[in-house]
């Protein structure tokens, strides 16, 4: 994935997390709705500006903006990497989806061009090929040209190698997008923790009614993290199990296209080795 790919999604997710924090996450008409009712029904004028004080804070309701950075420094944190495991959790989604493909890693022209040098008995051709169409395949295919002259079962084998290196870059990749999946939920986890330490830990300094609503606007605050790590690690999961098989169907044709390929090697072994004996 280029860099400015990156950068660009970085920018919309930005763009995002700014106008979302202007939805109000809490509905609070319902609720005042009813504390007018409950003032109504009361029968201290005491009780009823206490109701409409601890009601007005709550009219314009909580938006995301505040959830994220209304907390402390832990709180920010978390937040910061939970944005940037679901912005490699994209980047890596897209950028599989891009690379991982049988067109690119076993190009069609490069394919055809392999097969008809060899035909023909050219393996400079075929190197030549190989050379000038760079990626999994090519790689392959150069590591058995390389050790044409040392028989057929050692090119076997530096196929077979090159084979496995080539197969463990493509799985990193992949890997990678597991490993966003596994951290997103720890992340949203710690923060709802870190949020529960805060939220009880000012239960104990606020009193009266205030005792229990800001704790639990606290809770309601840091269970978000654990909601949007939840929100990030399904994708990622999801995206991980269908590359993770793609990749691997890939792999397996082309393991299968560089065996059949190099066929023709043998059979140029076992023609050299009959004329130098009639000679």
């Amino acid at each position: 994935m280029k860099l400015r790919n990156l950068f660009g999604l970085l920018l919309v997710a930005g763009a995002v997390a700014f106008s979302m924090s202007n939805i109000p996450l809490y509905a609070q008409e319902g609720e005042a709705a009813a504390s007018e009712e409950a003032a109504s029904s009361s029968d201290g004028a005491e009780a009823e500006g206490a109701e409409a004080e601890e009601a007005a804070p709550a009219e314009g309701g909580q938006t995301f903006f505040d959830i994220v950075f209304g907390g402390g420094a832990m709180d920010i944190t978390v937040w910061m990497l939970i944005f940037l495991t679901s912005l490699a959790t994209i980047a890596l989604i897209i950028d599989s989806f891009l690379s991982i493909r049988a067109s690119k890693i076993m190009p069609v022209e490069l394919v055809k061009a392999v097969k008809d040098a060899l035909s023909e008995g050219d393996l400079g051709a075929a190197i030549e090929a190989c050379e000038s169409t760079p990626g999994p395949l090519s790689n392959i295919l150069l590591a058995g040209f390389n050790n044409i002259s040392e028989g057929y079962d050692v090119i076997l084998d530096a196929v077979s190698s090159a084979a496995s290196i080539e197969t463990e870059k493509l799985m990193q990749r992949v890997n990678y997008l597991n490993l966003c999946g596994q951290l997103a939920p720890m992340f949203g986890l710690m923060g709802t923790v870190t949020g529960m330490v805060a939220a009880f830990g000012g239960l104990a300094t606020a009193s009266g009614a205030a005792k229990a609503a800001k704790p639990a606007m606290s809770i309601s605050g840091a269970l978000y993290t654990t909601a949007v790590g939840l929100f990030i690690a399904i994708p990622a999961i999801l995206g991980f199990t269908f590359i993770k098989n793609n990749a691997s169907k890939i792999i397996l044709t082309m393991e299968a296209l560089t065996y059949d390929l190099i066929k023709t090697l043998k059979g140029a072994e076992v023609e050299d080795g009959e004329e130098a004996a009639e000679e």
